[in-house]
């Protein structure tokens, strides 16, 4: 049995009570003004042909933080560890660890490895009131998850991340961005940003439009908003990379441009989807019981800190393409090149001006 608490490691708990979680979401597709348009379901579809236009990057992008995973040790003035077997508010049958076996550097990458074998540790995340490492859990597999939180943490800007997904049912790596200070209050009502998550990639898919060789390759943009759990709302799409390749074969670069009321999603420089904010909103409950409408580009508007993190089972991945998690998977990793965060120069404080737009990504609305 794996013990996965290093005192070297152990992290302070911030007075927080939340359910953090990490969730994919898909969505049919429909035709309005000649428009892409994705609407908020849980039904999954074929998404539409890609397209090989890449805009081009803005050259006032200015890169303000990075890591090219160069060394030989992970840089902890950059990462934190997260060490907790809470399961991610999903269900997940992993144990985050600062273990070296689940998360490495070797010739210039950085490896996030999902190992089976049971591990114990505390049973809440990290960020719980009620986080106490003697108060533990037992699960059946360890991995990492790893963030900027108070290392790197930004509002608005590009962010760049090259990776190369594991495989296999059960597997759901996830590189995302949660609000450092949760001004609005707790998940999801100051939001979840989605870079790219992704389950069971070359699985038999569960998706019945797709006809070319019935595997699983998609990628998932999504953001989570709207009012306290279990009343939360997500809205995103996925997207295949062209020519039916396996994110699961090599590295491919997910990125966002987040903007004051606008947030991008690119792979490989295509920009494939577009969320605004005159989809999502931030509401909550004062002391006095009246519902308020956090106003502007709210929950969207404030600092997010990275996420890098390898999951296994869960609700998502669990309940589609073969079900369940692949008992003959021991370990699985989750491979990144690089992490570049860069900052518009015509307009830090809003973001605005460094916009590369793709004629034919969808524009996702909510219902």
């Amino acid at each position: 049995m794996n013990i996965l608490l290093n005192s070297k490691f152990l992290p302070v708990a911030v007075l927080l009570g939340m359910q953090l979680t990490s969730c994919g979401s898909s969505a049919p597709t429909k035709m309005e003004n000649n428009t892409n348009v994705e609407e908020n379901s849980n039904v999954i579809v074929k998404p539409l042909v890609q397209a090989l236009v890449i805009p081009t990057v803005s050259k006032n992008w200015k890169l303000v933080w990075s890591d090219e995973f160069n060394g030989d040790k992970i840089d902890q003035e950059k990462w934190g560890f997260e060490i907790n077997c809470f399961g991610g508010g999903n269900d997940e049958k992993q144990c985050y660890t600062t273990n070296e076996e689940n998360a490495f550097v070797e010739q210039g990458v950085l490896n996030i490895v999902a190992t089976k074998g049971e591990t114990v540790g505390p049973k809440e995340h990290d960020d719980d009131l009620k986080y106490d490492v003697n108060d533990t859990r037992t699960q059946p597999y360890s991995s990492a998850r790893l963030r900027t939180k108070y290392k790197g943490d930004w509002r608005y800007g590009r962010f760049e991340i090259s990776a190369q997904l594991p495989e296999g049912q059960g597997t759901w790596p996830a590189i995302w961005m949660l609000p450092t200070d949760w001004e609005y209050g707790s998940w999801p009502v100051s939001g979840e940003i989605d870079i790219m998550e992704a389950v069971n990639i070359k699985t038999v898919t569960d998706d019945e439009n797709f006809e070319h060789g019935g595997l699983e390759t998609r990628v998932h943009g999504t953001l989570h908003y709207g009012k306290k759990w279990p009343d939360n709302v997500y809205t995103g799409t996925s997207y295949r990379l062209e020519n039916y390749l396996s994110p699961a074969d090599d590295f491919h670069e997910y990125a966002i441009e987040w903007q004051e009321d606008e947030i991008r999603w690119y792979v490989d420089g295509v920009h494939y989807a577009t969320q605004r904010k005159d989809t999502w909103f931030s509401q909550t409950t004062n002391a006095q019981g009246e519902i308020v409408v956090n106003s502007g580009s709210a929950p969207f508007d404030k600092r997010f800190h990275l996420i890098l993190n390898l999951a296994m089972g869960g609700n998502w991945p669990s309940t589609v393409n073969d079900k369940g998690i692949d008992e003959s998977i021991l370990s699985q990793s989750m491979k990144v090149d690089y992490v570049r965060v860069y900052q518009c120069t015509l307009s830090v404080e809003t973001g605005k001006g460094c916009e590369a737009i793709g004629s034919d990504a969808k524009l996702v609305v909510s219902k």
